[in-house]
């Protein structure tokens, strides 16, 4: 028995006919052909709640009339931790139908698809949950025109694939079928 769900556009899932082009189907918009794994999205949620606790330390300090410099200085911080919990859940890889965009914490690169040479799962040392310690593991690497060492796009040891080979995969593999789509076959 189908149980028909409401959308967040109110609109029924039950009398889909298909016709619609879906949101997911525009390739000139930047995507991330995955979703945010539990590890980022449970760091920044705490982040979200740590910059919650301190807009309300803002608060208290600008209503205790202590000074706006105090109350300036708590808002300051407050916004820092706030837009490091949003950027964490930008981190990643994104796709278009333009390139492959690499979205770090401080750096974002974009290569076109034309200068893409190769994208290929490898097995090497990766970091795990980005820091220092390395164990053996899975990366998704692209090798680019002009670039010495290929670049790590993905690792099956990052915040959205630790504990989730199936999901690594899946994501490679979705990776590698907008290179194969959109990178010029070579003459």
């Amino acid at each position: 028995m189908p149980l028909p769900f409401l959308t967040a556009d109110g609109v029924s899932d039950a009398d889909d006919d298909g016709d619609e082009v879906l949101a997911h189907a525009d390739h000139d918009r930047w995507r991330r052909p995955y979703r945010p794994g539990p590890w980022r999205v449970a760091i920044s949620a705490v982040l979200l709640l740590l910059s919650a606790f301190m807009l309300l330390a803002t608060m208290i300090v600008a209503f205790a009339g202590s000074g706006w410099g105090g109350a300036g200085a708590c808002l300051a911080a407050a916004l820092a931790v706030l837009a490091s919990a949003l950027q964490m859940l930008r981190v990643g890889v994104w796709v278009s139908r333009t390139g492959l965009r690499r979205v770090g914490f401080f750096v974002t690169r974009t290569i076109a698809w034309n200068e893409v040479t190769e994208i290929r799962t490898v097995q090497q040392p990766v970091r795990w949950l980005g820091l220092p310690r390395t164990v053996q593991g899975q990366a998704l690497t692209v090798s680019a025109r002009g670039v010495a060492e290929p670049p790590v796009l993905l690792t099956d040891h990052n915040a959205d694939f630790l504990s989730r080979a199936e999901a690594f995969d899946r994501a490679a593999d979705t990776v590698e079928a907008w290179a194969e789509e959109y990178r010029p076959v070579p003459a």
